[in-house]
C-alpha cells in the first residue's frame, strides 16, 4: 500500500514517489541505465499523465528534495553521501520527466501549483557515457588523508606512498569544467561528449 505525504515540510516528502525513485536508482546502480524495469518507468510516467495533483506532487518532490540536498550539504562531510543520493534522485526525476515530455512532443505539463517545463540549456552539458573511462586528470577527488601521511607527502612521494594515497581516495567524479576546458583545446576525453541539452524548471 502506498503512503502519500502532501505536507511541504523539509523531510516529509511524497513517500510513493520517493520509494519509486529509490527502486529505479537501485536498478540503475545494479544493472545500468538501459536495464531499468519498463514497469517502473511506466509507473513514473503515470505521475506525469495524471497532470494536476500528481504533477504538483512531482513539483513539490523536486522542491523539497532540493531543500534536502542543500540541508545535507550544510552538514558537510557527515552527510555528504546523503546529499549525493538526493542530488542523484533529483537528476533521475528530471531526466525521466524530460524523457516523458520529449517522447510525447510536449514542452510542459501543468499542475494546480507547479509547471514542469522542458527548456533548452543556456550552455553545453557534459554527458558521461562511461564514468570508468574518464582519466584521473578530468576528475574531482574527495579524500580523507591523515596528517602524518600528509607530512610525508610534502617531502616527496615514493611508490609505496602512491599506493597509500590511492587508498585514501574516498570518492571521485568526472569534472565538467576540466572536460569542457579539454574540449576547447580539441582534446578528446574518453567516455564523454559535450552536448546542449534541456533541463526541467519548476515554477
Amino acid at each position: 500500500m502506498s503512503i502519500t505525504v502532501s505536507n511541504g515540510s523539509l523531510f516529509e516528502l511524497d513517500r510513493e514517489l520517493d520509494l519509486l525513485l529509490d527502486e529505479i536508482q537501485e536498478q540503475v546502480e545494479e544493472s545500468g541505465e538501459a536495464n531499468v524495469s519498463p514497469e517502473l518507468v511506466s509507473r513514473f510516467q503515470q505521475f506525469c499523465l495524471a497532470f494536476d495533483h500528481k504533477v504538483d506532487r512531482i513539483g513539490r518532490f523536486l522542491i523539497n528534495l532540493s531543500a534536502r540536498a542543500e540541508h545535507c550539504r550544510s552538514e558537510a562531510a557527515r552527510l555528504a553521501d546523503r546529499a549525493r543520493a538526493a542530488e542523484n534522485k533529483i537528476a533521475r526525476t528530471k531526466q525521466m520527466v524530460l524523457y516523458f515530455l520529449a517522447s510525447r512532443g510536449m514542452q510542459k505539463v501543468e499542475g494546480l501549483e507547479t509547471t514542469l517545463r522542458r527548456q533548452k540549456n543556456s550552455q553545453d552539458s557534459v554527458i558521461i557515457h562511461n564514468e570508468s573511462l574518464v582519466p584521473m586528470e578530468y576528475r574531482e577527488i574527495e579524500a580523507k588523508i591523515p596528517g602524518s601521511f600528509w607530512k610525508r607527502l610534502q617531502a616527496g612521494i615514493s611508490e609505496d606512498d602512491k599506493r597509500e594515497l590511492d587508498v585514501c581516495v574516498r570518492h571521485s567524479l568526472p569534472s565538467p569544467s576540466a572536460i569542457k576546458a579539454a574540449k576547447l583545446l580539441n582534446e578528446a576525453v574518453p567516455g564523454t561528449e559535450i552536448k546542449r541539452e534541456h533541463h526541467i524548471r519548476v515554477a
